[in-house]
Parts: C-alpha cells; structure tokens; sequence
C-alpha cells in the first residue's frame, strides 16, 4: 500500500527564514538568548547577585544587565569570555554546517 503525501506540507522552517532574509537575525538572537540563560543559570547556582559579579568583572551593574540582556545582541566576545571566566566557566564557539 502507498502513502500518500500530504499536500499541505511546507518547506522546513530555515528555509522559510531564509526566504523572509531574516535568518542570521534569528541564529544570533537564539545564540544570545542560550548565552544570557546560561549565566543567569551560572549565577543563580553560585548563589552570587550581579553585584557580585560586576564586582569579579571590574566593571558596572549595567554591564552586567547588559550581558544578561537577551535582546542585547552588541557584546564582544571579550566581555562574554571575562563572565564566564568570573563564573568559573570557559566561552566556546563553534562553527557547524547549516
């Protein structure tokens, strides 16, 4: 017996982001979205306030809210890699194929 195909099956969904020219908008806002949880995460397990951490960093509470900030996309790779050395963690980034 043969399946039929559901006609109103679509294309996956990077491929509609890529149709809307919206694709890598949406990769970094994940990317920066996963990286902010993870150090509010980090932070919430060591039991330390972003005082403290801004305090480890050397640098403001706003920094820091701005790290955190999950619609905040203008950090460098520098301050993400100084907070996760501060919360005793290592940054790593990888390219894979799309």
């Amino acid at each position: 017996m043969k399946t039929k195909q559901n006609k109103h099956r679509g294309g996956n969904f990077d491929d509609f982001l890529k149709s809307e020219d919206i694709y890598e908008d949406v990769c970094a806002a994940a990317a920066k979205r996963v990286l902010a949880a993870q150090i509010a995460d980090a932070l919430a397990a060591q039991h330390k306030t972003v005082a403290d951490l801004a305090r480890e960093m050397k640098t403001s509470r706003a920094a820091i809210s701005r790290i955190l900030d999950d619609k905040n996309y203008s950090l460098s790779l520098k301050t993400l890699s100084r907070a996760a050395t501060a919360l005793g963690k290592r940054l790593s980034l990888e390219l894979v194929d799309a």
